[in-house]
């Protein structure tokens, strides 16, 4: 094996000295991956079409998607809040206002649908018929925007089937009457993208528990909605740990994903019914992966337990960004819709320019972007979603050279703007033009000015004598062909304030190197 390393001034960021070795190691280690999170985290290896693509397309669709648009808030819980307050299980910080959001909607669904009683959340799957639903066009447009994979939700935790399931309740037999998941997966074969699934099965006892006293014995719907299983102790429960491996291996069996994505708890070892399923099925994805490809992985398995070793997999921060630079690759998921599933009045609140540079954030400190759509229950893609795709294709059709196949630099960037290590805490503020990020590629370094700059652009950590040693031959903006004028000295680089900067709000300028 030959492994070529690079930096700039004779400088790689620290944290990537640790995924290098990781790396070489895994690479010639043999064998197959035990059940074990030890074992995993020596042997999974992102591979490289996930570290250099970059930005990937997440769609959420389903049942929800078709409950009338005009509905109240329902935090993408359509299902688990319909059914009302009684047996509503909450596990938000202010369980009193969420509980009065959960009576509001299901005072709303009695007036437009009828009681729960007479109209489930079964009843709605009539509705979700996705009769302009065309995933060639959607995803032709996804990679157009920049997409370079897809990952389209599978299961919701409303125990439903996007996939020809073995499960009775799926898209196949009902609602659509299409095998969503291979016709996402035939889309993006044929224009090129790599395939994720996600499945949020796990936590679905405990999603409907509130749904449970209007359930008959013997019906359907009785394993639509889990009655087999304890709403709030299924995860000591081997019949539902071993159910939940079932269908997670089905589905990776009968389509080959190139990303898993487990967007929920999984049976944990030291529950007393988990019996390691778990790590088990993450395990045997991966194996499954290298004895197709001759030992090699090619497959990505993300999920978002920020307690387990994430050089075992590749932690999803859902709409959570880091404050620094991390040793292992990982995926800043976001929402553009502002509900996860499709309602027409939730709208996301970070704008097109804040959405850029917080992607620009996560590339530079060795992170992955997933930005999620909500599809409309008849399968098309809302024009508020459409345009800031468009908005940030467009920004990255200019200054994907220094997005693609790019890893961090010695450090991430400089700036006012602090960025906080939280889920569920990504930046929603505008950046300003000291707000500079880095990216290096091929012994190049690029330099992103994360707000349009009114003045010259000084940039403090490429000063003479600090942490850049090599000699600067040439600084040029993406998408100009303007001559830049620049000046080094003890204070830092300082370029002139380009006559004529691309109409984007986030400007990268290329920085190569005398060799």
């Amino acid at each position: 094996m030959r492994t070529h390393l690079f930096s700039l001034g004779g400088i790689l960021h620290p944290c990537l000295w640790v995924g290098l070795f990781v790396w070489a190691h895994a690479a010639s280690a043999g064998g197959a991956i035990d059940a074990t999170w030890e074992s995993m985290a020596r042997h999974y290896t992102p591979p490289a079409w996930f570290m250099n693509g970059k930005i990937g397309v997440w769609m959420h669709w389903g049942i929800s998607s078709a409950a009338d648009e005009n509905r109240p808030f329902d935090g993408s819980h359509y299902g688990r809040r319909m059914y009302g307050v009684e047996g509503f299980i909450t596990p938000s910080k202010n369980p009193e206002a969420d509980n009065q959001r959960t009576a509001a909607l299901t005072q709303w669904h009695t007036q437009r649908y009828g009681h729960p009683r007479e109209f489930g959340y079964e009843d709605l799957i009539p509705h979700f018929r996705g009769e302009h639903w065309q995933p060639d066009e959607l995803v032709a447009f996804f990679k157009d925007c920049g997409a370079r994979f897809i990952m389209p939700v599978a299961t919701h935790h409303d125990n439903f089937d996007m996939y020809d399931s073995s499960h009775p309740w799926n898209a196949v037999d009902m609602g659509p009457k299409r095998d969503t998941i291979r016709e996402w997966k035939d889309a993006a074969s044929r224009h090129g993208l790599k395939f994720g699934v996600s499945t949020h099965l796990y936590w679905m006892p405990r999603f409907f528990n509130a749904a449970r006293q209007y359930q008959v014995p013997g019906t359907p719907e009785w394993q639509l909605f889990g009655m087999d299983y304890h709403p709030t102790e299924f995860a000591s429960q081997d019949a539902w740990n071993q159910h939940w491996y079932d269908r997670c291996w089905e589905l990776i069996e009968k389509y080959d994903p190139d990303l898993f994505n487990n967007d929920s708890p999984y049976p944990d070892e030291k529950t007393s019914g988990g019996k390691g399923l778990g790590v088990k099925l993450f395990a045997s994805y991966l194996n499954r992966d290298r004895d197709e490809n001759h030992g090699e992985q090619t497959a990505v398995l993300s999920f978002k337990n920020a307690r387990a070793n994430k050089a075992a997999f590749t932690y999803n921060l859902e709409r959570g960004m880091f404050g620094e630079t991390q040793d292992h690759p990982w995926m800043w998921a976001t929402d553009l819709s502002g509900n996860w599933f499709y309602r027409k009045a939730s709208k996301t609140r970070m704008s097109l320019p804040v959405l850029i540079g917080n992607a620009v954030d996560a590339i530079s400190k060795n992170g992955v972007v997933m930005m999620n759509v909500a599809l409309r229950g008849d399968g098309t893609l809302p024009e508020d979603q459409a345009a800031l795709l468009s908005g940030f294709g467009a920004w990255i059709k200019i200054n994907g050279e220094g997005i693609y196949g790019t890893r961090p630099w010695t450090v991430d960037g400089e700036g006012p703007t602090q960025i906080v290590t939280k889920r569920s805490g990504e930046n929603l503020k505008a950046y300003t033009p000291q707000d500079i990020r880095f990216t290096t590629k091929d012994g190049d370094l690029y330099v992103f000015v994360l707000a349009p700059p009114t003045q010259d652009i000084v940039i403090a950590s490429l000063a003479a004598g600090g942490l850049l040693a090599s000699e600067i031959r040439n600084v040029s903006l993406l998408g100009s062909e303007e001559t830049q004028v620049w000046e080094r000295s003890p204070e830092g680089l300082t370029v002139t304030l380009p006559k004529i900067s691309p109409p984007h709000p986030v400007i990268a300028f290329k920085i190569e190197f005398t060799r």
